[in-house]
């Protein structure tokens, strides 16, 4: 897959990622082949660079499966917009559709089970909150699975992550948008959220299904276990286990994901900075198993490794960091006489050296004259 500048998209190339914005995918759904009134459309409205599944306009490749169906997720961000304005404007919550949007995408990670994260997709910036909700319950949801939650654990947990961020629809968008650093009264409005959040529920509580655990997950889920985190810098046990799970899915789908101050980060360098750079702010052992599940490098990404470059062609649950991969070139980008498979998990540690993304890799296509892409469908 191919991280390109929209200018430089061709028509029929084929989107690897959904564009939102409040009412669902009513730009681009992913696996649509592009034509010309989507590109200009994509240029119109300021997205500024858009993933396919090649650069070969007539490859046809299709994007990963989702963890849940598109129309579910279509379905859980309308849902969640109507929830949070219809809050936002009476103070009144559906809380039988937000039960009934956390039930379908239980029900679709159930039966998908095997697929792994592999892509987020794209939101723009003044409805963000709506869709990261729902994304931040898929994450959750797919964890509490992982961890052998009960059906009824899984369907607090799902509900507790769709309302985490009810608190910020009384933050200003221009703070939510910003794109310079926040001064210390804006600092101190964002960090107010989570406590907004919790009170909400609790004064909705006669209508939720446990409305104390459900406000602990608002509450907290800026909560670190070292300590360091916001609103009462709990430590360790003392967070809810909804919490830290929530805390994980939180940070994923930010990092992941364009906001007006930062470009998203690919998943291999938000996968350092949770497991690495981060250190001590999240459950290690949730943390851990949560990336088990979550591909550090997607299907179709170019990697520079110490035997050459490679395109992955497939990532497994439990070795997301060791993917099997398709050599192409030599590590001085030379073609190889014949392209080789390769699985990373049964050779040398640290195999992989850095991830080809952006620019260097259009640079690298031209070069090679060559779309690593083909290899994804090519017998070897």
């Amino acid at each position: 897959m191919l991280k390109i500048p929209v200018k430089k998209l061709k028509k029929g190339m084929i989107v690897s990622q959904s564009i939102y914005n409040k009412h669902g995918a009513s730009y681009l759904v992913k696996g649509q082949p592009l034509t010309e009134e989507y590109i200009t459309k994509l240029i119109k409205i300021g997205i500024p660079t858009v993933t396919v599944t090649s650069g070969d306009p007539n490859s046809i490749i299709k994007p990963p499966e989702d963890l849940v169906q598109e129309d579910t997720r279509i379905g859980a961000i309308q849902k969640v917009y109507d929830a949070f304005r219809s809050v936002e404007e009476t103070g009144e919550l559906d809380a039988g559709a937000m039960q009934d949007v956390s039930n379908k995408i239980i029900f679709d990670i159930i039966a998908r089970k095997e697929n792994l994260v592999q892509l987020t997709d794209i939101r723009l910036h003044d409805t963000y909150t709506f869709a990261h909700s729902v994304n931040v319950a898929i994450l959750a949801a797919m964890l509490g699975l992982l961890l052998h939650y009960t059906r009824q654990d899984l369907g607090l947990l799902t509900l507790g992550a769709l309302l985490h961020d009810l608190g910020k629809i009384r933050v200003p968008s221009d703070i939510l948008n910003k794109n310079t650093r926040l001064d210390n009264d804006e600092l101190s409005v964002i960090q107010s959220h989570p406590l907004d959040g919790a009170r909400r529920i609790k004064e909705m509580g006669h209508i939720l299904p446990q409305p104390a655990v459900l406000a602990q997950i608002a509450a907290q889920h800026h909560e670190h276990v070292d300590g360091r985190g916001y609103p009462y810098g709990l430590t360790g046990d003392k967070i809810h286990r909804f919490a830290k799970i929530v805390a994980i899915a939180d940070v994923y789908d930010a990092l992941t994901s364009e906001r007006p101050y930062k470009k998203a980060y690919t998943p291999s360098v938000t996968y350092n900075i949770m497991m690495n750079v981060n250190k001590g702010q999240f459950d290690r052992d949730m943390l851990k198993l949560f990336f088990n599940n979550v591909a550090i490098y997607p299907v179709g990404t170019v990697l520079r490794t110490i035997y050459g470059f490679g395109v992955v062609t497939k990532c497994e649950f439990g070795r997301t960091e060791t993917p099997m991969i398709c050599l192409f070139a030599d590590h001085n980008g030379k073609l190889l006489p014949a392209p080789v498979k390769m699985d990373l998990a049964e050779g040398q540690d640290h195999a992989v050296e850095l991830v080809v993304t952006g620019i260097e890799l259009l640079h690298f296509i031209h070069e090679l004259s060559v779309d690593p892409s083909r290899y994804l469908t090519e017998e070897i």
